[in-house]
């Protein structure tokens, strides 16, 4: 389903607000502040080209942490290159 172009701009608000929100919910007990801020994170990846170079740079300077965050997004490229060298080791 294709994005409507105003809708970037909200989600990029509510990206910032989960990220403005997380202490304030990180407080509380449990661990809802984590979860608060991990949605607010991949909202503004999803909607941000400065977010999405920044997150290049930092898979290239730590790989195995860029495979992690690929791996909890789901992410259809690291999917791609996990088939790829899988069939590579076959």
């Amino acid at each position: 389903m294709p994005r409507l172009p105003a809708s970037r701009p909200l989600q990029l608000a509510l990206a910032v607000l989960l990220i403005i929100l997380a202490p304030i919910v990180g407080l509380l007990p449990g661990p809802g502040g984590v979860f608060v801020f991990a949605g607010g994170l991949i909202l503004l990846l999803r909607n941000s080209r400065w977010a999405r170079r920044n997150f290049a740079k930092g898979k290239r300077r730590w790989p195995k942490a860029g495979a992690l965050v690929d791996r909890v997004l789901r992410r259809g490229s690291a999917q791609r290159r996990r088939a790829v060298e899988q069939d590579r080791l076959r």
